[in-house]
């Protein structure tokens, strides 16, 4: 079994080193340690690998705090989070709660607090993924022609439903897909595969290795670029597909 991937942003030199040796001693592998949320979420927004969890101080220098950027990544990139904090009263816990953080780890902690918190974090991940795919199984088993009108996407912990005549393309990153309409945008953890056996296929064409498409929503074609209609957004056309694009269209 690969070993989890963990996130420190902690802003003390000393606990961040103390923290990345207990994770590697405990058997975790410690993808980057940040001293500021900005330097994570930045992290988070490129191409690199992605953490199973993020541990994440509550108290931070800079401008972003560990609640605000715990928000963020609840809402862009759906990763636990698991709070570190020396401050354990009821005003901190109360402001901390809102962002629904998988655990607390209270300063300074033993070995065993920080694993049993990490552990039951993913543990509890890991069940409320499985229950919503329950839930999408079943929606997509059951109610087939309800289906290819619009798809539920996790948002924010809230079930989002989404008309699939809204959806502009869908592209892939690493082990998550980002659903685009036009003035959002939906990131979840699942597969180009999946998503594209649950968007209905007379609507949605897969035209890049990365990329789905919504032909109803294209404008122009300029070389191997796609303009979408209502917007600035562009997809690219991959080589391998484009001879089924062009076939699937409606040539003059």
């Amino acid at each position: 079994m690969s070993k989890k991937k963990i996130l420190v942003v902690e802003d003390e030199a000393i606990v961040a080193k103390d923290i990345s040796v207990c994770l590697n001693k405990i058997g975790y592998d410690v993808l980057q340690t940040f001293a500021r949320a900005e330097k994570a979420l930045d992290y988070l927004s490129s191409d690199l690998d992605k953490p199973d969890l993020i541990l994440m101080d509550i108290m931070l220098a800079g401008d972003v705090s560990g609640i605000e950027a715990s928000a963020v990544i609840k809402d862009k990139y759906d990763i636990p989070v698991v709070f570190l904090t020396a401050y354990a009263d009821e005003k901190t816990i109360s402001k901390a709660k809102v962002t629904e953080p998988y655990g607390y780890v209270i300063k300074p902690f033993k070995e065993i607090d920080l694993r049993t918190s990490i552990e039951m974090a993913l543990y509890k991940f890991k069940k409320e993924k499985e229950k919503l795919a329950g839930i999408e199984t079943s929606q997509f088993n059951h109610q087939s022609a309800i289906s290819k009108e619009f798809i539920y996407v996790k948002s924010n912990s809230k079930l989002v439903k989404v008309q699939n005549i809204n959806i502009f393309f869908v592209e892939a990153l690493k082990d998550y897909v980002i659903i685009h309409t036009k003035d959002e945008k939906f990131t979840i953890h699942s597969t180009m595969k999946d998503i594209e056996k649950k968007l209905p296929s007379d609507m949605f064409m897969r035209v890049h290795r990365s990329y789905i498409l919504n032909l109803k929503k294209i404008k122009s074609i300029d070389s191997n670029i796609v303009l979408l209609e209502d917007t600035d957004k562009k997809v690219p056309i991959g080589g391998s597909y484009r001879d089924d694009l062009f076939k699937r269209l409606n040539l003059a």
